[in-house]
């Protein structure tokens, strides 16, 4: 069994900066004006300290002409500051959108062209959760709190530079009261911080997962009388992640206990302070500058505090997002058939050759399996439940990758064929066909190059359904309602069929298509089937004997294995 990348419940937060950086690099030059102008900003408001000190030794000495420039300064300074501050959030917060929307885009797009055994090994909620809710929690950390981050960092740096220049006594007076205790707490809460916020998140992501899964299954949970256990279920996992969230509060209020710490430490400073001044060590404008400063410190160590709580947040939902991007990634790109400039031929044999397919390590669903199918051959494809016919279709359609063996078009693996020439090729209608919100000509043109309406109605006549689309309430304009729902299930595999014939596939793989519809909608639908093109290569995965009996060959399939066709033209080794 191929190893199969899974996503991590507590994803490492270590590095994030170095991770990220791939999704960073296209917006670095606007992500370094908003920065700049951000620091300039927070320069501008440690500046006032200084200057107020200025103005106090002024003051003392009687000296009016520095008294008037001190504060022309402190005006000019004002004024600047609130252009900067303004300048900057705004800068910011677009870079940092702009930096959202890329791990947003990037993460549907990987969600998109993932392994369909990666989709299927997850819980839809589970995705759900990293593709939107990590998504739209990074976004909201980019409107509300990154530029008082970055504000809050600059601004404790500068303040740090003030005091040195100004007395390194005093500060270090403020260093050894105030950042041993700081660094406590701050110790305090990041030991549990990882723990609680990505088990807050987990949780949460489990309910999520849950709640999906009942709307999926309400009407088996209804008519099974499954409701109250599986309701059990919600409710034990909602009260889990209720807990979760408490652990997490209990956490982010530990570094409350920095307010206590600043209050000590002021007071520290203005008994050292005033004794250095009735010694003349130190001016009285240098304890002011002090004092204020201190507030700036003070004021950038409670901001970050603040924050941590919510910059955690942001480190957990950024470490999951990039795990899920990492995840979905894993898969090497294809690269194009036969090199650069290679064009495949509009019509090829589609082969198997000695594939094995394991969902799980302990036993393989298809056993080095070889099987070929023309150029415009028609072949049934039976077999008991479990037998692998599923599976066989999505490795034809290359879905599925096998763990041993391979499948080929036209002598190309399925691996080397850039993804939109495969899927171009090789179309598969399943046993449940999709259906989006909006008319059947709508749902009709979802297949590439979007099909025209004259199109559309020129391949309805050539599969004969012109009379069928025709007693449809609205025709081609008949809205199929809310995930197809004013539409019958054998109506619904007409349409997947219809769509799959406006793809003008080399090799139609249908699934089941007429499992769970009437006899009336399934002779529709293999009278379509019959006015196929010549050149096109038809697999059908059938248990209805009438749809079998149009197959001029049949090929079944007993545990993964096939059994009853003529040798050369299929095989099972094992």
């Amino acid at each position: 069994m191929a190893e199969q990348p899974l996503l991590q419940d507590e994803p490492d937060e270590r590095a994030l900066l170095r991770r990220a950086a791939p999704y960073l690099r296209p917006h670095r030059s606007r992500l370094g004006v908003a920065v700049g102008v951000g620091l300039a900003d927070s320069a501008a408001l440690v500046a006032v300290a200084p200057l107020i000190g200025m103005a106090t030794n002024a003051v003392l000495d009687g000296d009016r002409g520095g008294l008037g420039r001190a504060v022309a300064l402190l005006a000019v300074l004002a004024l600047a500051q609130l252009g900067f501050a303004r300048a900057g959030e705004l800068l910011l917060a677009r870079a940092g959108e702009q930096v959202v929307r890329t791990l947003r885009e990037q993460a549907v797009e990987n969600l998109a062209t993932a392994p369909l055994r990666f989709l299927e090994t997850h819980r839809t909620g589970e995705l759900l959760r990293r593709a939107t809710g990590e998504v739209a929690a990074l976004a909201a950390f980019v409107r509300l709190h990154l530029r008082n981050l970055v504000s809050a960092a600059a601004t404790l740096a500068f303040t740090l530079v003030v005091m040195v220049a100004y007395s390194w006594l005093l500060l270090l007076v403020q260093l050894v009261v105030f950042v041993p205790l700081t660094l406590l707490v701050t110790r305090w809460f990041q030991r549990d911080a990882g723990p609680a916020f990505g088990g807050k998140a987990n949780a949460e992501a489990a309910v999520a997962a849950t709640f999906t899964e009942t709307l999926t299954a309400r009407e088996a949970l209804q008519t099974s009388r499954g409701l109250p256990g599986w309701t059990r279920r919600f409710d034990a996992e909602n009260r889990f992640a209720v807990g979760a969230a408490r652990r997490a509060l209990r956490v982010e209020n530990r570094i409350d206990l920095v307010s206590l710490v600043e209050g000590f430490a002021l007071v520290v400073l203005l008994l050292v302070g005033g004794w250095l001044v009735t010694r003349d060590s130190l001016s009285v404008g240098t304890v002011v500058v002090f004092v204020l400063a201190s507030r700036n410190l003070f004021d950038s160590f409670a901001d970050l505090s603040q924050l941590v709580g919510e910059v955690q947040t942001a480190r957990t939902g950024l470490a999951r997002l990039l795990d899920l991007l990492a995840a979905t990634d894993a898969e090497p790109v294809r690269a194009p058939a036969g090199g650069p400039g290679a064009v495949l031929p509009a019509h090829g044999d589609l082969r198997c050759t000695g594939i094995e397919y394991a969902y799980r390590a302990d036993g393989r669903v298809l056993h080095a399996m070889s099987l070929e199918f023309p150029v415009g051959s028609r072949t049934g494809v039976v077999g008991e439940t479990g037998s692998g016919k599923t599976t066989l279709s999505k490795l034809l359609c290359g879905l599925y990758r096998p763990d041993a063996g391979a499948v080929t078009f036209a002598g190309t693996d399925l691996r080397e064929i850039p993804e939109d020439e495969l899927r171009r090729r090789i179309v598969l209608v399943p046993q449940e066909v999709r259906m989006v919100s909006g008319t059947i000509a709508d749902n009709l043109a979802l297949v590439q190059g979007a099909p025209d309406r004259s199109r559309i109605e020129r391949t309805v006549d050539r599969l004969g359904l012109r009379e069928w689309i025709a007693d449809l309430p609205g025709g081609l304009d008949a809205e199929v309602g809310l995930r197809g729902g004013n539409l019958s299930a054998g109506e619904r595999q007409i349409l997947g069929l219809v769509r799959a014939v406006l793809a003008d596939p080399a090799v139609l793989v249908l699934d089941e298509a007429t499992a769970d519809i009437d006899p009336v909608t399934a002779a529709r639908l293999e009278h379509a089937l019959d006015e196929l093109r010549a050149d096109c290569t038809l697999v059908v995965i059938a248990h209805r004997p009438a749809t079998i009996a149009r197959m001029p060959r049949v090929v079944r399939l007993d545990g993964g294995r096939l059994v009853g066709e003529p040798a050369g033209s299929l095989h099972s080794a094992g």
